[in-house]
């Protein structure tokens, strides 16, 4: 009888591709600048990652930056009626949750199921 015990996983943090992007958009809300990084990251990185988990991610990022990028714009437009702040939070809120979701799916190194939603 053989003994087959599991190979121990490591307990580290994985800085794959998708992760780096989404600590980027994620750092963007404290330092601003990083969002957009991370979206030209994504688009370098997109012929690389095609045929693995990691497409769906940067699909994913992308489409979260584009939506993001265009409800903060009709919210700042909108924010001279100030229903335009509300929508500014929900888009950060949005965006926030999206990137940690991401985040959470790449350290397992599962793919997103639809990247190309606006849903989570």
């Amino acid at each position: 009888m053989t003994d087959q015990t599991p190979q121990p996983t490591s307990g580290g943090f994985d800085m794959n591709k998708a992760t780096i992007i989404s600590l980027l958009y994620l750092a963007g809300f404290v330092v601003g600048i990083t969002g957009l990084v991370g979206i030209v990251l994504a688009f370098v990185w997109k012929d690389e990652v095609a045929g693995t988990w990691e497409e769906s991610h940067l699909q994913f990022h992308i489409m979260t930056f584009i939506v993001g990028l265009v409800g903060s714009v009709i919210g700042v437009i909108l924010s001279i009626v100030l229903i335009g702040i509300p929508i500014l939070i929900a888009v950060a809120v949005w965006v926030f949750v999206r990137s940690l979701l991401a985040l959470l799916k790449a350290q397992k190194q599962e793919p997103i199921a639809d990247p190309k939603t606006w849903l989570f």
